[in-house]
């Protein structure tokens, strides 16, 4: 439903359909930033249209998710799944389907906050037709990311330079921690204007609950000690490391121990292969009695497994935020992560839970033995962690950040101003 009472923004997510389900290949932190962004906007009362890809002939064109909220999937190569690392030579057709969409409605978008490179291209090509203001958000850096591959895929010098464009022509670029904004400033550019606003969780989804109730709905024994990875099957994200810091743990005859690792989609998509190699080594270290692979799971869900959980384990090699810290410690649960990228943000050290060094197999194993075996600690951390989340990490909090900055961009495009004059609202609390 469109207003003429209210300012009308797009958001474009080429690869991560805000509408898609979460958990599975290419759905998961993006989508759900996305999604939470533009509904949250809405409320606030922008007209937010969400913009991405449509990889399934089958989907719905259009999915209103409120009355002021939607996502539009537009025609950009096949209707089928294509990997992000092929979807380059389609932008240009995703651009055309854009501007089609906007003429055919009627639509002026003043402001379109980008997300992911991909995304940043189509932003600067629709920028030089019209006289947009340019949001970007990176949520993955390729200057990062290739560091840690064998194998460099043929796009990384066109994402390269995309990445140091967009950083030095948009209005503004948002960092979700000072750790993102400090990689941008070595990595990318010393050009740009960047502002620093975190990414949110839903406190009304993720909360303190019963831990028993939890474990009740789930079928999950009480007396077990429950270790839990959540995310996608991706070789970055260290999955390795915990399942071989599990395997020390066993050795030492630790009674009740179990690993549940929630994510991943079919076995017929990439990330299939990464689920195949990790079972393997589940197989081969002898974990397969205490290690459960639960698959996709729902957000409405989820919290249960959080809340059912006594640690949750992040061991990623890089993190440019970390949205899976922030839900586990708003439902209370404490994190033992990798000391890197925004998790150093999220996370404190000692009071919402623990940072090692990645791919440190023993000083994981450490962590989640304090974590497991220190009951008054935790029940500290417990309440900490939900408490720091309510306060700096609620969408609502989040979002009118945001919005803020939109504003004042908009306002500086309007008077034609040329020194960026802004600070970030503080938020302290959620609304």
């Amino acid at each position: 439903m469109l207003s003429l009472n209210r300012q009308a923004i797009a958001l474009i997510s080429d690869h991560a359909d805000p509408a898609a389900e979460i958990g599975s290949e290419e759905a998961g932190g993006q989508n759900v930033y996305v999604r939470h962004v533009g509904e949250t906007l809405a409320a606030l009362g922008w007209q937010v249209d969400m913009f991405t890809r449509k990889a399934h002939a089958d989907d719905e064109s259009i999915v209103q998710h409120s009355p002021h909220c939607r996502t539009i999937r537009l025609k950009a190569g096949a209707e089928a799944y294509i990997p992000r690392d092929r979807l380059f030579e389609h932008m240009p057709e995703f651009v055309d389907s854009f501007q089609t969409f906007q003429r055919t409605q009627g639509m002026n978008y003043p402001l379109i906050h980008t997300n992911y490179w991909l995304s940043a291209w189509a932003g600067m090509e629709l920028q030089k037709t019209s006289g947009i203001q340019l949001v970007h958000t990176y949520h993955s850096l390729g200057a990062v990311k290739y560091q840690s591959l064998v194998e460099i895929p043929q796009v990384a010098n066109t994402r390269l330079r995309i990445e140091r464009e967009i950083l030095e022509r948009a209005n503004c670029v948002v960092a979700t921690s000072p750790q993102e904004q400090e990689t941008l400033r070595s990595l990318v550019s010393t050009r740009g204007q960047i502002e620093v606003i975190p990414c949110g969780t839903d406190t009304a989804n993720f909360r303190l609950t019963s831990k028993a109730h939890a474990r009740a709905k789930l079928k999950l024994d009480s007396r077990e000690k429950i270790i839990l990875y959540v995310g996608r099957f991706d070789e970055r994200k260290g999955i390795e490391t915990l399942v071989r810091a599990f395997a020390l743990l066993k050795s030492h005859n630790l009674q009740n121990l179990k690993l549940i690792i929630v994510g991943g989609s079919s076995a017929n998509m990439p990330d299939g292969d990464e689920r195949n190699r990790i079972e393997h080594i589940v197989d081969e270290l002898g974990l397969k009695d205490s290690t459960f692979f639960a698959g996709r799971i729902g957000h409405d869900i989820l919290p249960l497994y959080y809340t059912a959980a006594d640690v949750c384990v992040i061991p990623s090699y890089y993190e440019p935020f970390g949205l899976v810290a922030i839900e586990a410690m708003a439902c209370g649960v404490p994190v033992v992560a990798s000391n890197v990228g925004g998790l150093k943000f999220t996370i404190i050290p000692e009071e919402t839970g623990l940072l090692v060094e990645p791919k440190d197999i023993e000083g994981f194993a450490n962590g989640i033995h304090r974590i497991l075996f220190d009951e008054l600690w935790v029940r500290k951390m417990r309440k900490q962690a939900s408490a720091n989340v309510n306060q700096r990490f609620s969408w609502t909090g989040v979002t009118i950040q945001l919005s803020e900055l939109y504003r004042h961009v908009l306002a500086r495009s309007i008077m034609h101003e040329q020194a960026w004059s802004y600070k970030v609202p503080s938020i302290t609390r959620s609304a």
